[in-house]
This record gives C-alpha cells, sequence and structure tokens, in this order.
C-alpha cells in the first residue's frame, strides 16, 4: 500500500463496495457495510439541509436520530408534494384540466413536440435518479432507502432554484438495465440529474444517457465538487499569485469526484503533466498496470513520484477526495510555500484546519464542512447549473457550461458580501480573503448570476434550443424573491432616469454599504449625511470604497446650504413655537431634518432612513419639513408577496384608529400605490364581519366609508364591510353574489392600525409571506423610513422605491 493513501481512497476499485463520503462533495469511500450510525457521529450533514446560517467554527449542530425520523415523518411523510398551479375550483376549471379541454395541447404536441415546453411542466422538470448503490456514507443500501436522499435533493432544487423535481429511485444495480429504464424518461422532463451511483458504474451509465437523450443528463457527484472546487482553487492562485499553467496540483481520490476534477482542471489550464491523481495504489504513472482502468489510464503522468508523500513535496495544491487521515502534517509541511489543501471527505477532511494550522501558517484550506470557512457545497452548483440549462432548453451540460459556472462562482467570491450573507457569520462579515475563496449557499446572488453564465454558454457553444430570454436575470431574482418580480419594473424605471436620493444615517455600515450598491447597481447618486471622516473611517473598516462617482458626502454642520434649509424651517415653524435657533439646531444636528430639507428644496430627489430609530420618531421628523401633498392622506401601506399573489395593506404605520372619512382617504391612496405599481385595484374594506353581520363599532366605520367611496364616484373596485376569507377566496365570495369586487382584492384596507401590522407580521412570520415596508405615501416628496436596524439590502429597495416616486 502506498505510503500516506488510505483504502477509501480509490472509488474505482472494489466497485461492490463502495461508498461516498458525502453527496455533496462526492468523494468515495471503500469499506463494507456498516450499521447505521448516529446523526452525531457523522455530522449532522443533512442532504436537505436548507438553514441559512452556519453554526460556529469547531462546533457541530446536534439533533438525536429520533428527531431526525420526526422530522421526515410528522405531519405529511416525506419532504415533499404536488401542488396544481390553475385553479381545479369548478367542473369547467376540470374539463379545461382534462378531458375534454387536455386534447388541445395534446395534438398541440404531437404536431410540434417543441411546444411541449410551453403547455407543460417539461421546461422546470428535472428527475433526481439513483439506484441507491452509494447512499451518501452510507454505502449500498438499495434504492428504497435512498428516496429520502432523493427527496433532499429535490428539496434543495426547489428552494435555491424554483426547479421542480421528481425523484426516481431505480430498483437495480445492473448498468445496462438502469440505462435502458431511465432513456426513455425524456419526455417527461428537461433533465436529468444522476446521483448516489457507485463507480465505475457511473462513469458508463452518465456517458451513455448523454448519448442516448436529448436533455441534460448530469451526474452531481462527480461535476458538481468538480465545479465549486475549482472556483476556489482559482481564487486561492489569485491570493497566492500562481499560474495555473505552472502549479503543479495532487488530486487523491480516483473515484467519481476525482476524476472529474481532475478532467475541469485540465479544461481551465493546468498543464496535464503537473496534475497528478492518486489512489490506493499510490500515484497514477504512465506504465503503472495494477488496479487500473480506462478513466484512470486517461490521467497518468510521467513523474517519478509513486506514493502520495512524494506527489505532495513541493506541490502547490492538493485536492483531497479521499478519507480521514490521508493527509499527515509531514506531508503538509513538505508543500510548497502558501499551499493549498482542499480536504473534502466528510464528515471528517483528510486532514483538519487546525492540524494544518500546526505546521502551516501560510496556508489557504478548504473543507467539505459546514463549521469550517471555505465549505465545498454541491449546492453552490448543481441547482444554478440546471436552472441555466432548462432555460436555454439546452441538450446537454457540455464542458463550456461547466466553466462557465466555475468563473461566475469564482467572481461572485471577490464581490462585495450583502447583509444576508453577513448575518449568518454573526456579525463578522467575510471578506474575499484567504477564509473566504468560495461563495456560501445563502448568497442571494447565486440565482442571477450562476444560470446567466450557464445558459450564455449554453447559447455560444450552439447546444441551447432558444436564445436567453429578455430580461434573463431580473426574472431569475424573481423565482427567489418574490419582491423581485413587482420590483423589476421599479427599478428599470429608476435606472432609465436616475435619482439623487439622500441616505440620512450616512454614518452606519450598512448605510454606507446600501449607498455603494445603489449607484453600482446604476440607479443614481447616493448622498450619505454625516461627518466625512467618519463615514471614511466607517468606510474603511468594513472594506468598503467609497472614493468613487456616484457618492457624496454632506456634513450638515458645515454645509453651505445649512443658512438656507434654517431659513426655510424656521418659516415653517415659527409659529409652533420654534426659534431660528431651534431650527438651526435641527438642521445641524438632526439628520433626517438636513436631509428632509435637501429633498424639500430640491438639492434631492428622494430620501431614505430609520436604520437607527423608530419609525414614529423618523416619520414626525421628516414631516417636520414635508407636508403632505396636497388632497393627500399620509398612510403606510405593505406589501404583502406570497405564492402566486401580491397584495396591499393599507394603514399599517400612520393612523391608529381611522374613522370613516379616514378609511375612504386611505382607500384612495393606496388604490394610488397600486396603480403606481401595475395593479387594477380591487380594494376590500375589511372588518370582522361581513356585510353587517355581526354588527360592530369598527364595522360601522367601514360601511360608511363605502358610502363617502360611493359618494365620491372613485374609479376603482371597492366593498366592505367584509372578512378576510371572503376578500381574498373567490369560493367563500360567491355566498355574497351583489359583491361588487369582480375578482379576489388586492388591496386590503384595515380597520385599525393594530389589526394591519399584526396581521402582516403574522403573516410574513407564519405564512411565509414576504412583506417589504411599510412604504410611506401621501408626503409631498418621496421619504421612505426602512425598519430599525434594516439590511443593506432592505435600504436599497426602499431608496429606489423612494427614487421611483413612491411616498411622494
Amino acid at each position: 500500500m502506498a505510503q500516506g493513501i488510505s483504502p477509501a481512497a480509490d472509488a474505482c476499485n472494489g466497485a461492490g463496495k463502495t461508498r461516498p463520503a458525502c453527496r455533496k462533495t462526492g468523494q468515495k469511500r471503500l469499506s463494507e457495510p456498516t450499521p447505521l450510525p448516529t446523526v452525531e457521529s457523522r455530522g449532522n450533514e443533512r442532504p436537505e439541509d436548507m438553514s441559512d446560517s452556519s453554526p460556529p467554527r469547531g462546533k457541530r449542530p446536534t439533533f438525536t436520530d429520533q428527531e431526525a425520523l420526526n422530522f421526515h415523518s410528522v405531519g405529511r411523510p416525506g419532504k415533499l408534494e404536488v401542488v396544481a398551479t390553475k385553479p381545479m375550483a369548478t367542473q369547467r376549471d376540470l374539463s379545461l384540466a382534462y378531458s375534454p379541454g387536455v386534447a388541445v395541447p395534446v395534438l398541440a404536441i404531437a404536431d410540434d413536440p417543441a411546444t411541449a415546453y410551453d403547455y407543460t411542466a417539461k421546461g422546470n422538470m428535472v428527475a433526481v435518479i439513483t439506484n441507491g448503490t452509494a447512499i451518501l456514507g452510507l454505502g449500498n443500501r438499495g434504492a428504497l432507502a435512498s428516496k429520502p436522499v432523493m427527496e433532499g435533493k429535490a428539496v434543495l432544487f426547489k428552494r435555491f432554484a424554483d426547479v421542480d423535481s421528481f425523484d426516481i429511485e431505480v430498483d437495480t444495480e445492473d448498468a445496462d438495465t438502469f440505462i435502458e429504464a431511465v432513456r426513455h424518461l425524456h419526455p417527461a422532463f428537461g433533465g436529468i440529474n444522476l446521483e448516489d451511483i457507485k463507480a465505475p458504474e457511473c462513469f458508463m451509465i452518465e456517458e451513455r444517457l448523454k448519448e442516448l437523450m436529448p436533455i441534460p443528463v448530469f451526474h452531481d457527484d462527480q461535476h458538481g465538487t468538480a465545479i465549486i472546487a475549482a472556483a476556489g482553487l482559482l481564487n486561492a492562485f489569485q491570493l497566492t499569485g500562481r499560474d495555473l499553467k505552472d502549479a503543479k496540483l495532487v488530486v487523491n481520490g480516483a473515484g467519481s469526484a476525482g476524476i472529474s476534477c481532475v478532467e475541469l482542471l485540465k479544461a481551465l489550464g493546468f498543464t496535464p503533466n503537473n496534475v497528478v491523481l492518486c489512489d490506493t495504489k499510490g500515484v497514477i504513472y504512465r506504465g503503472r498496470t495494477e488496479g487500473m482502468n480506462q478513466w484512470k489510464s486517461g490521467h497518468a503522468v510521467e513523474t517519478k513520484a509513486r506514493t502520495l508523500a512524494e506527489a505532495l513535496e513541493g506541490a502547490d495544491a492538493v485536492f483531497g477526495l479521499s478519507a480521514k487521515g490521508a493527509f499527515t502534517p509531514e506531508m503538509i509541511r513538505s508543500m510548497a510555500a502558501n499551499p493549498i489543501i482542499f480536504a473534502m471527505a466528510n464528515p471528517d477532511p483528510e486532514i483538519s484546519p487546525e492540524d494544518v494550522a500546526k505546521v502551516r501558517g501560510d496556508a489557504i484550506m478548504a473543507t467539505g464542512r459546514s463549521d469550517y470557512p471555505n465549505q465545498v457545497n454541491n449546492v453552490l452548483g448543481f441547482p444554478y447549473i440546471f436552472r441555466g440549462a432548462l432555460d436555454v432548453r439546452a441538450t446537454t451540460i457540455n464542458m463550456e457550461m461547466k466553466l462557465a459556472a466555475v468563473r461566475a462562482l469564482a467572481d461572485l467570491a471577490r464581490e462585495d458580501v450583502p447583509d444576508e450573507v453577513a448575518a449568518a457569520y454573526q456579525g463578522a462579515r467575510p471578506r474575499f480573503g484567504r477564509e473566504y475563496i468560495i461563495p456560501v449557499p445563502f448568497d442571494p446572488r447565486l440565482i442571477s448570476t450562476i444560470p446567466v453564465a450557464v445558459a450564455e454558454a449554453a447559447v455560444a457553444t450552439g447546444v441551447a434550443g432558444r436564445p436567453i430570454p429578455p430580461n434573463y436575470a431580473a426574472q431569475l431574482q424573481a423565482r427567489r424573491d418574490p419582491t423581485a418580480g413587482i420590483l423589476a419594473q421599479v427599478f428599470d424605471r429608476v435606472r432609465k432616469y436616475p435619482k439623487r436620493v439622500v441616505f440620512a444615517e450616512g454614518e452606519e455600515e450598512q448605510v454606507i454599504r446600501a449607498a455603494v450598491s445603489f449607484v453600482n447597481q446604476g440607479l443614481g447618486t447616493a448622498i450619505l449625511v454625516g461627518r466625512e471622516d467618519t463615514v471614511k473611517a466607517s468606510a474603511e473598516a468594513a472594506g468598503i470604497e467609497i472614493d468613487r462617482p456616484g457618492i457624496e458626502i454632506h456634513n450638515a454642520r458645515v454645509s453651505k446650504r445649512n443658512v438656507a434649509y434654517a431659513q426655510y424651517l424656521y418659516e415653517k415653524l415659527q409659529r409652533h413655537g420654534y426659534l431660528f435657533r431651534d431650527c438651526q439646531r435641527l438642521i445641524n444636528q438632526d439628520r433626517n431634518s438636513f436631509g428632509a430639507s435637501m429633498v424639500e428644496l430640491g438639492d434631492a430627489d428622494a430620501m431614505v432612513t430609520g436604520v437607527t430609530r423608530n419609525f414614529s420618531v423618523a416619520l414626525e421628523e421628516v414631516r417636520r419639513v414635508i407636508e403632505p401633498k396636497p388632497g393627500h392622506r399620509v398612510i403606510g401601506v405593505s406589501l404583502c408577496l406570497t405564492r402566486g399573489r401580491t397584495v396591499l395593506v393599507a394603514d399599517t404605520a400612520v393612523t391608529e384608529m381611522p374613522d370613516a372619512k379616514s378609511l375612504a382617504e386611505i382607500a384612495i391612496e393606496a388604490a394610488g400605490v397600486a396603480r403606481r405599481l401595475g395593479m387594477d385595484p380591487k380594494i376590500a374594506l375589511l372588518a370582522f364581519s361581513t356585510f353587517g353581520h355581526p354588527e360592530g363599532e369598527r364595522s360601522r366605520h367601514v360601511r360608511e366609508a363605502v358610502k363617502i367611496l360611493d359618494s365620491m364616484r372613485v374609479d376603482f373596485e371597492y366593498d366592505g364591510d367584509m372578512a378576510a376569507d371572503v376578500a381574498l377566496n373567490p369560493e367563500h365570495m360567491k355566498a355574497y353574489p351583489f359583491c361588487r369586487l369582480t375578482g379576489p382584492a388586492n388591496v386590503l384596507v384595515m380597520p385599525a392600525f393594530h389589526s394591519a401590522s399584526i396581521s402582516t407580521r403574522m403573516l410574513q412570520e407564519l405564512g411565509g409571506a414576504t412583506v417589504v415596508g411599510p412604504l410611506l405615501v401621501g408626503l409631498d416628496k418621496p421619504v421612505q423610513i426602512v425598519s430599525l436596524g434594516a439590511t443593506d439590502a432592505d435600504i436599497v429597495r426602499m431608496a429606489a422605491l423612494a427614487g421611483y416616486g413612491l411616498g411622494g
């Protein structure tokens, strides 16, 4: 046995005993099947783990086996269900969905098979297929036992890229039988994701199915690991000043992931003879005969090294796709300066970061674990690769598409990290460097970055069935973030007509970060209000570059407009008990007063604030300066987005107990917001009663508000009083044929502030809705107030809405 190489390193020998160490990284281990270990001993590597946080480094989250069983069994067993995307409420619906209506798309597809993408779910459907011969780190447990893992993979597809999946477990270990079963499935799916199939059969199965099927076939255990690791390696090379063509790389583990890594890295630009592949017998060199097969032979090199230890002497980088303990401190010590070590065995890497640190202070380290920096996690790849392939109807996933994914991932890690990612690091915002060379799975930018690169490569190489859809990146963002779809028009409009927006709390880090993002997105000029030295110090400490066009810093105390703002405020407030010095003090010391004055007097177009102050306090400060728009009422409107539905809720911020007149004004103001957002307003004035039963004080106010609206002859649909289920559910609404609404309401006017605030927050927490706002509307100039402690993404969103004109 070669020195330092575990028997687990060679996934291609002893194929009947192959067991992968982890489906996230795809590395394979050889061992006899073992009794099911406790979850704690496996390091909590749940395949369906979708948590948006990582545990503190060095701590491994634990749960009992019973907790895991309960997770999968309580309620509806399993993790998947089928949800109809079309209404099934009436006999007509059923007739359209099935016979006789379904005959029409059947005939259309028979005439033109390409229309299957238009009339069925094929274009967004991937089959996750296995035979259970290499399940996670558990070995060959059979097709049925693999079903929880395959369901988990389907959940990841949906969670991260909105790709629908069916898991298919094929009960055969014979490669030819498996191929024959799968090859005929292409009419049902847009792509095939192979999973947890032992080597070497996995190579034969993938190659043959790619030849036989006109849709993408992708074995994630092979290519997923290779793509993520290669992206990290590119960034590690940039940090250490290395060149791909000159660097020496050792790959330990000649299984599916190891061989795929070698192939991808060579395609990326590595000199073939500088990539040394090792298995349990040692180095795979030219002329070796023992333990060889066609896939290993293709990567044999001319070298005098015969053991892993010898191969690692002077090596620039090493990939571990083998087993715990495969790398020794002595091996790591023998590597070149600034060694790059990807120890990707799970749950325990080939060598721990702690052991590497004892012998090399200059190493860059990556593992397959989430409790260390630089996790090589396949969820960074497969959902987005398939997303891009499906959206251009690619016939295959070729090498160019994989390389595009590599480069896009590498580039993304070099960009500034948004708050959603930083939150998982418990306040320590990661920056591109030795401990951040790979993006993390919960980075919201992945969905709008990787698929675009993959789709472009598919089109460029001629394997796409259609061009890239218009506004593709925006469409992708909308798949993960439901607010992105409705807000896309807002951002597009502001980009077309850029605005000068005041960021009133300009000394706060997330505000500075939001200002930079606002400028980078081409939305206009960001005006940071604060002391210049403090703003710059905060930016420098956070690693943010603000010395760029489009960023302005305005210190209220030394501003040339200081006197003019104070004079304006004095003229406005002098009959409300304010002296000139009071107004001067407000301009000097209160950033909301200064920022609002900039907007009011035309030195800026809009303003965003609220990060450091309660909503009501910020609103009071703004309203000292900016009056309501003539004929309008200042209210708060929350934008609630759930599956397939967008609803506005008002008033969620300003009027606590509105009377009838106020409710009518709130309805008119909310209708205007709906129209600004491209919606045809259908307004339900809500109460706990429905059309007079049961009676109540609030209900009387609501009914009176309807009468007021009647007298005003407004040009939108409205009715009330009604309960929320009647307003939103067409079936419930049918019980009241006299109801004026022609369909479910999309604007809900609440009978009181407390019901509006409570319902939207409850909807967000329990119903899984995304709630934007409250949006402040009705002021004479556009100002938006974010929630206390809002993230940079929240601030940018509200700044864009202010720039769009909402609020004024």
